[in-house]
Protein backbone atom coordinates (compact mmCIF):
# COMPACT_ATOMS: atom_id res chain seq x y z
CA UNK A 1 0.00 0.00 0.00
CA UNK A 2 1.42 3.44 -0.90
CA UNK A 3 2.53 5.51 2.09
CA UNK A 4 -0.01 8.29 1.47
CA UNK A 5 -2.86 5.79 1.38
CA UNK A 6 -1.65 4.08 4.56
CA UNK A 7 -1.33 7.45 6.31
CA UNK A 8 -4.89 8.28 5.25
CA UNK A 9 -6.08 4.93 6.58
CA UNK A 10 -4.43 5.63 9.93
CA UNK A 11 -6.08 9.05 9.97
CA UNK A 12 -9.49 7.48 9.48
CA UNK A 13 -8.74 4.93 12.18
CA UNK A 14 -8.01 7.68 14.71
CA UNK A 15 -11.40 9.35 14.24
CA UNK A 16 -13.69 8.53 17.20
CA UNK A 17 -16.94 6.62 16.59
CA UNK A 18 -15.96 5.70 13.04
CA UNK A 19 -14.92 2.10 13.66
CA UNK A 20 -13.50 -0.55 11.36
CA UNK A 21 -16.82 -1.45 9.75
CA UNK A 22 -17.62 2.17 8.90
CA UNK A 23 -14.14 2.79 7.50
CA UNK A 24 -14.50 -0.22 5.20
CA UNK A 25 -17.90 1.03 3.99
CA UNK A 26 -16.50 4.48 3.22
CA UNK A 27 -13.48 3.13 1.36
CA UNK A 28 -15.65 0.75 -0.63
CA UNK A 29 -17.94 3.63 -1.56
CA UNK A 30 -15.29 6.22 -2.48
CA UNK A 31 -12.48 3.95 -3.67
CA UNK A 32 -9.66 4.78 -1.24
CA UNK A 33 -8.88 6.19 2.19
CA UNK A 34 -7.40 9.31 0.55
CA UNK A 35 -10.61 9.86 -1.38
CA UNK A 36 -12.72 9.50 1.77
CA UNK A 37 -10.81 12.30 3.51
CA UNK A 38 -11.48 14.62 0.57
CA UNK A 39 -15.26 14.22 0.66
CA UNK A 40 -17.79 16.82 1.74
CA UNK A 41 -20.15 16.13 4.62
CA UNK A 42 -23.22 15.76 2.44
CA UNK A 43 -21.49 13.10 0.35
CA UNK A 44 -20.29 11.15 3.39
CA UNK A 45 -23.80 11.12 4.83
CA UNK A 46 -25.01 9.32 1.71
CA UNK A 47 -23.14 6.18 2.79
CA UNK A 48 -25.29 3.66 4.64
CA UNK A 49 -24.64 3.72 8.39
CA UNK A 50 -22.73 7.01 8.37
CA UNK A 51 -24.55 9.62 10.42
CA UNK A 52 -23.84 12.96 12.06
CA UNK A 53 -22.52 11.29 15.22
CA UNK A 54 -19.74 9.46 13.38
CA UNK A 55 -18.64 12.65 11.60
CA UNK A 56 -18.65 15.12 14.47
CA UNK A 57 -14.83 15.32 14.64
CA UNK A 58 -14.10 14.06 11.12
CA UNK A 59 -12.30 17.21 9.97
CA UNK A 60 -10.23 17.80 13.13
CA UNK A 61 -6.60 18.17 12.06
CA UNK A 62 -5.33 16.35 15.14
CA UNK A 63 -6.23 13.00 13.55
CA UNK A 64 -3.75 13.51 10.73
CA UNK A 65 -1.09 14.62 13.22
CA UNK A 66 -1.54 11.50 15.37
CA UNK A 67 -1.48 9.33 12.26
CA UNK A 68 1.79 10.88 11.11
CA UNK A 69 3.38 10.33 14.52
CA UNK A 70 2.26 6.68 14.54
CA UNK A 71 3.60 6.14 11.03
CA UNK A 72 6.98 7.54 12.09
CA UNK A 73 7.04 5.14 15.05
CA UNK A 74 6.16 2.21 12.77
CA UNK A 75 8.96 3.11 10.35
CA UNK A 76 11.54 3.81 13.06
CA UNK A 77 10.92 0.53 14.88
CA UNK A 78 10.35 -1.47 11.70
CA UNK A 79 6.95 -2.73 12.81
CA UNK A 80 5.28 -5.04 10.31
CA UNK A 81 1.68 -4.33 9.38
CA UNK A 82 -0.97 -5.45 6.95
CA UNK A 83 -4.16 -3.72 5.84
CA UNK A 84 -7.43 -5.53 5.27
CA UNK A 85 -7.07 -5.19 1.50
CA UNK A 86 -3.54 -6.67 1.42
CA UNK A 87 -2.81 -10.23 0.30
CA UNK A 88 -0.84 -10.99 3.47
CA UNK A 89 -3.68 -9.95 5.75
CA UNK A 90 -5.06 -13.03 7.62
CA UNK A 91 -7.65 -14.56 5.32
CA UNK A 92 -10.16 -15.52 8.01
CA UNK A 93 -10.14 -11.99 9.44
CA UNK A 94 -11.04 -10.65 5.99
CA UNK A 95 -14.43 -12.31 6.39
CA UNK A 96 -15.14 -10.51 9.69
CA UNK A 97 -17.11 -7.31 9.15
CA UNK A 98 -15.51 -5.71 12.21
CA UNK A 99 -12.02 -7.06 11.57
CA UNK A 100 -9.29 -4.42 12.05
CA UNK A 101 -8.47 -2.26 9.03
CA UNK A 102 -4.81 -2.37 10.09
CA UNK A 103 -3.10 -5.21 11.93
CA UNK A 104 0.35 -4.72 13.47
CA UNK A 105 2.63 -7.67 14.16
CA UNK A 106 6.10 -8.77 15.08
CA UNK A 107 7.84 -12.13 15.09
CA UNK A 108 7.84 -14.97 12.54
CA UNK A 109 4.16 -15.52 11.85
CA UNK A 110 3.06 -17.84 9.05
CA UNK A 111 -0.70 -18.30 8.59
CA UNK A 112 -0.71 -19.48 5.00
CA UNK A 113 -2.76 -22.68 4.58
CA UNK A 114 -2.52 -23.47 8.27
CA UNK A 115 -4.86 -25.05 10.77
CA UNK A 116 -5.49 -22.33 13.36
CA UNK A 117 -7.30 -22.62 16.68
CA UNK A 118 -7.77 -20.19 19.55
CA UNK A 119 -7.61 -21.38 23.15
CA UNK A 120 -9.09 -19.17 25.87
CA UNK A 121 -10.34 -19.46 29.42
CA UNK A 122 -10.17 -18.16 32.94
CA UNK A 123 -7.17 -16.32 34.34
CA UNK A 124 -7.60 -18.38 37.53
CA UNK A 125 -7.01 -21.70 35.81
CA UNK A 126 -7.10 -24.81 38.01
CA UNK A 127 -4.61 -27.65 37.99
CA UNK A 128 -7.20 -29.69 36.03
CA UNK A 129 -7.51 -26.93 33.44
CA UNK A 130 -3.75 -26.63 33.11
CA UNK A 131 -3.35 -30.38 32.65
CA UNK A 132 -6.16 -30.45 30.06
CA UNK A 133 -4.56 -27.66 27.99
CA UNK A 134 -1.16 -29.35 28.04
CA UNK A 135 -2.56 -32.77 27.09
CA UNK A 136 -4.82 -31.31 24.40
CA UNK A 137 -2.00 -29.45 22.67
CA UNK A 138 0.28 -32.48 22.89
CA UNK A 139 -2.44 -34.57 21.19
CA UNK A 140 -2.80 -31.94 18.46
CA UNK A 141 0.89 -32.01 17.48
CA UNK A 142 0.40 -34.42 14.52
CA UNK A 143 -1.94 -31.85 12.94
CA UNK A 144 0.62 -29.04 13.36
CA UNK A 145 -1.89 -26.28 14.22
CA UNK A 146 -1.17 -22.65 15.09
CA UNK A 147 -2.22 -21.89 18.69
CA UNK A 148 -3.73 -18.43 19.24
CA UNK A 149 -4.46 -16.87 22.62
CA UNK A 150 -4.35 -13.57 24.49
CA UNK A 151 -1.00 -13.86 26.36
CA UNK A 152 -2.83 -13.17 29.65
CA UNK A 153 -2.69 -15.05 32.93
CA UNK A 154 -4.16 -18.52 33.34
CA UNK A 155 -5.34 -20.50 30.34
CA UNK A 156 -3.78 -18.06 27.84
CA UNK A 157 -0.16 -18.33 28.93
CA UNK A 158 -0.59 -22.06 29.60
CA UNK A 159 -1.62 -22.56 25.96
CA UNK A 160 1.30 -20.49 24.65
CA UNK A 161 3.82 -22.37 26.81
CA UNK A 162 2.39 -25.76 25.81
CA UNK A 163 2.58 -24.79 22.14
CA UNK A 164 6.22 -23.78 22.53
CA UNK A 165 7.02 -26.98 24.43
CA UNK A 166 5.63 -28.96 21.50
CA UNK A 167 7.31 -26.81 18.84
CA UNK A 168 4.01 -25.44 17.53
CA UNK A 169 3.64 -21.92 16.21
CA UNK A 170 1.80 -19.68 18.66
CA UNK A 171 0.41 -16.14 18.39
CA UNK A 172 -0.35 -13.76 21.23
CA UNK A 173 -3.05 -11.21 20.42
CA UNK A 174 -2.44 -8.13 22.56
CA UNK A 175 -4.79 -5.56 24.07
CA UNK A 176 -2.21 -2.78 23.65
CA UNK A 177 0.47 -1.56 21.26
CA UNK A 178 3.61 -3.53 20.42
CA UNK A 179 5.79 -1.07 22.35
CA UNK A 180 4.92 -2.63 25.71
CA UNK A 181 3.89 -5.95 27.27
CA UNK A 182 1.14 -6.85 29.73
CA UNK A 183 1.42 -8.55 32.08
CA UNK A 184 5.09 -7.65 32.54
CA UNK A 185 5.84 -11.00 34.15
CA UNK A 186 5.19 -12.66 30.79
CA UNK A 187 7.94 -10.63 29.11
CA UNK A 188 10.29 -13.56 29.71
CA UNK A 189 8.37 -15.57 27.09
CA UNK A 190 8.39 -12.86 24.40
CA UNK A 191 11.61 -13.83 22.63
CA UNK A 192 10.68 -17.51 22.40
CA UNK A 193 7.19 -16.69 21.10
CA UNK A 194 8.62 -14.37 18.44
CA UNK A 195 10.98 -17.12 17.30
CA UNK A 196 8.12 -19.55 16.74
CA UNK A 197 5.14 -17.29 16.06
CA UNK A 198 4.72 -13.76 17.32
CA UNK A 199 2.30 -11.06 18.39
CA UNK A 200 -0.59 -9.23 16.75
CA UNK A 201 -2.62 -6.17 17.70
CA UNK A 202 -4.66 -3.38 16.17
CA UNK A 203 -3.78 -0.94 18.96
CA UNK A 204 -1.44 2.01 18.43
CA UNK A 205 1.46 3.00 20.64
CA UNK A 206 -0.50 6.13 21.61
CA UNK A 207 -3.65 4.21 22.63
CA UNK A 208 -4.52 4.26 26.31
CA UNK A 209 -4.38 0.83 27.93
CA UNK A 210 -7.82 0.31 29.52
CA UNK A 211 -9.84 -2.75 30.52
CA UNK A 212 -12.21 -2.50 27.55
CA UNK A 213 -9.23 -3.12 25.25
CA UNK A 214 -9.48 -6.82 26.12
CA UNK A 215 -12.99 -7.05 24.72
CA UNK A 216 -11.87 -5.38 21.48
CA UNK A 217 -8.88 -7.71 21.36
CA UNK A 218 -11.11 -10.78 21.66
CA UNK A 219 -12.69 -10.29 18.22
CA UNK A 220 -9.24 -10.81 16.67
CA UNK A 221 -8.65 -13.98 18.69
CA UNK A 222 -11.96 -15.37 17.43
CA UNK A 223 -11.56 -14.07 13.88
CA UNK A 224 -8.08 -15.45 13.25
CA UNK A 225 -9.02 -19.07 13.85
CA UNK A 226 -11.36 -21.69 12.49
CA UNK A 227 -12.39 -22.68 16.01
CA UNK A 228 -12.32 -21.22 19.52
CA UNK A 229 -11.79 -23.54 22.49
CA UNK A 230 -12.85 -22.61 26.03
CA UNK A 231 -11.10 -24.61 28.74
CA UNK A 232 -12.53 -23.15 31.95
CA UNK A 233 -14.83 -20.16 32.45
CA UNK A 234 -17.07 -18.70 35.10
CA UNK A 235 -20.67 -17.72 34.30
CA UNK A 236 -19.39 -14.41 32.90
CA UNK A 237 -16.04 -13.37 31.48
CA UNK A 238 -13.95 -12.39 28.51
CA UNK A 239 -13.77 -15.96 27.23
CA UNK A 240 -17.52 -16.00 26.70
CA UNK A 241 -17.27 -12.71 24.82
CA UNK A 242 -14.74 -14.40 22.53
CA UNK A 243 -17.17 -17.25 21.90
CA UNK A 244 -19.89 -14.73 21.06
CA UNK A 245 -17.59 -13.28 18.40
CA UNK A 246 -16.74 -16.77 17.11
CA UNK A 247 -20.41 -17.76 16.87
CA UNK A 248 -21.14 -14.46 15.14
CA UNK A 249 -18.43 -15.25 12.59
CA UNK A 250 -19.95 -18.73 12.09
CA UNK A 251 -16.86 -20.44 13.48
CA UNK A 252 -16.89 -23.62 15.56
CA UNK A 253 -16.69 -23.33 19.34
CA UNK A 254 -15.62 -26.08 21.74
CA UNK A 255 -16.02 -26.14 25.51
CA UNK A 256 -14.66 -28.52 28.15
CA UNK A 257 -17.45 -29.78 30.41
CA UNK A 258 -17.04 -29.79 34.18
CA UNK A 259 -18.82 -30.52 37.43
CA UNK A 260 -22.01 -28.55 37.98
CA UNK A 261 -20.68 -27.47 41.39
CA UNK A 262 -17.47 -26.04 39.97
CA UNK A 263 -17.71 -22.22 39.48
CA UNK A 264 -15.12 -22.33 36.69
CA UNK A 265 -17.15 -24.88 34.73
CA UNK A 266 -20.41 -22.92 34.68
CA UNK A 267 -19.51 -20.95 31.56
CA UNK A 268 -18.45 -24.04 29.59
CA UNK A 269 -21.42 -26.09 30.73
CA UNK A 270 -23.79 -23.30 29.72
CA UNK A 271 -22.23 -23.05 26.26
CA UNK A 272 -22.78 -26.76 25.72
CA UNK A 273 -26.29 -26.70 27.21
CA UNK A 274 -27.30 -23.75 25.02
CA UNK A 275 -25.85 -25.43 21.90
CA UNK A 276 -23.31 -22.65 21.48
CA UNK A 277 -20.34 -25.04 21.68
CA UNK A 278 -19.35 -28.64 20.94
CA UNK A 279 -18.43 -30.69 23.97
CA UNK A 280 -14.66 -31.20 24.06
CA UNK A 281 -13.10 -34.22 25.74
CA UNK A 282 -10.00 -34.80 23.60
CA UNK A 283 -8.16 -33.64 20.49
CA UNK A 284 -10.10 -36.23 18.50
CA UNK A 285 -13.27 -34.15 18.92
CA UNK A 286 -11.58 -31.19 17.22
CA UNK A 287 -10.17 -33.31 14.40
CA UNK A 288 -13.57 -34.91 13.80
CA UNK A 289 -15.68 -31.73 13.81
CA UNK A 290 -13.18 -29.70 11.75
CA UNK A 291 -12.43 -32.66 9.46
CA UNK A 292 -8.70 -32.30 10.02
CA UNK A 293 -6.28 -34.69 8.35
CA UNK A 294 -2.77 -35.45 9.52
CA UNK A 295 -0.19 -33.31 7.71
CA UNK A 296 1.87 -35.37 5.30
CA UNK A 297 5.08 -33.63 6.34
CA UNK A 298 4.47 -34.27 10.04
CA UNK A 299 6.01 -37.51 11.32
CA UNK A 300 3.68 -39.59 13.43
CA UNK A 301 4.67 -39.71 17.09
CA UNK A 302 4.27 -43.52 17.04
CA UNK A 303 5.87 -45.46 14.21
CA UNK A 304 4.11 -48.49 12.79
CA UNK A 305 5.64 -51.65 14.23
CA UNK A 306 5.46 -55.32 13.34
CA UNK A 307 3.38 -55.98 16.46
CA UNK A 308 1.13 -53.19 17.71
CA UNK A 309 -0.72 -53.39 21.00
CA UNK A 310 -4.40 -52.54 20.55
CA UNK A 311 -6.97 -51.81 23.23
CA UNK A 312 -10.20 -53.83 23.28
CA UNK A 313 -12.19 -51.11 21.45
CA UNK A 314 -9.40 -50.75 18.89
CA UNK A 315 -9.40 -54.52 18.26
CA UNK A 316 -13.16 -54.46 17.73
CA UNK A 317 -12.88 -51.66 15.14
CA UNK A 318 -9.85 -53.24 13.45
CA UNK A 319 -11.60 -56.60 13.07
CA UNK A 320 -14.71 -54.89 11.69
CA UNK A 321 -12.73 -52.92 9.08
CA UNK A 322 -10.64 -55.96 8.23
CA UNK A 323 -13.80 -57.86 7.41
CA UNK A 324 -15.87 -55.09 5.82
CA UNK A 325 -13.16 -53.05 4.08
CA UNK A 326 -13.38 -49.26 4.05
CA UNK A 327 -16.33 -47.80 5.93
CA UNK A 328 -17.71 -44.46 7.14
CA UNK A 329 -17.20 -43.29 10.70
CA UNK A 330 -20.92 -43.25 11.52
CA UNK A 331 -21.38 -46.81 10.25
CA UNK A 332 -18.38 -47.99 12.24
CA UNK A 333 -19.88 -46.43 15.37
CA UNK A 334 -23.26 -48.06 14.68
CA UNK A 335 -21.93 -51.54 13.93
CA UNK A 336 -19.40 -51.52 16.77
CA UNK A 337 -22.03 -50.10 19.16
CA UNK A 338 -19.88 -47.16 20.26
CA UNK A 339 -20.83 -43.45 20.65
CA UNK A 340 -19.50 -41.21 17.90
CA UNK A 341 -17.44 -38.98 20.21
CA UNK A 342 -15.69 -42.05 21.63
CA UNK A 343 -15.07 -43.74 18.30
CA UNK A 344 -13.54 -40.54 16.89
CA UNK A 345 -10.87 -40.63 19.60
CA UNK A 346 -10.31 -44.35 19.14
CA UNK A 347 -9.89 -43.98 15.37
CA UNK A 348 -7.37 -41.18 15.90
CA UNK A 349 -5.40 -43.40 18.30
CA UNK A 350 -5.38 -46.22 15.75
CA UNK A 351 -4.32 -43.83 13.01
CA UNK A 352 -1.38 -42.69 15.12
CA UNK A 353 -0.45 -46.33 15.70
CA UNK A 354 -0.40 -46.80 11.95
CA UNK A 355 -2.99 -49.58 11.74
CA UNK A 356 -5.73 -47.66 9.89
CA UNK A 357 -5.82 -44.66 7.59
CA UNK A 358 -8.48 -42.02 6.81
CA UNK A 359 -9.95 -41.62 3.35
CA UNK A 360 -12.05 -38.84 1.78
CA UNK A 361 -15.69 -38.80 2.87
CA UNK A 362 -14.91 -39.72 6.50
CA UNK A 363 -14.02 -43.25 5.43
CA UNK A 364 -11.45 -45.44 7.17
CA UNK A 365 -9.66 -48.61 6.18
CA UNK A 366 -7.10 -51.03 7.60
CA UNK A 367 -3.51 -50.38 6.50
Amino acid sequence: MPENEFLSLLTLQHIPHLGDGSIKKLIQHFGSAEAVLQQKKKDLLQVDGIGEHKLQSFWNEKHAAFAKAELEHIQTHKIAYSCYTDNDYPQRLKHCIDGPVVLFQRGNIDLQQRKIISIVGTRKVTSYGTAFVEKLIEELVPFNPVIVSGFAYGVDITAHKAALANNLQTIGVLAHGLHTMYPKVHSKYVKEVEQNGGFMTDFWTSDTFVHTNFLQRNRIIAGLSEATIVIESAAKGGSLVTTDFANGYHRDVFAVPGRTTDPLSIGCNNLIKQHKAHMLTSAADIAYILNWKLEETTPLPVQKKLFVTLEDDEKLIWNFLKEQGKEQLDIIALQCKMPTHKIAGTLLSMELKGVIRPLPGKLFEVV
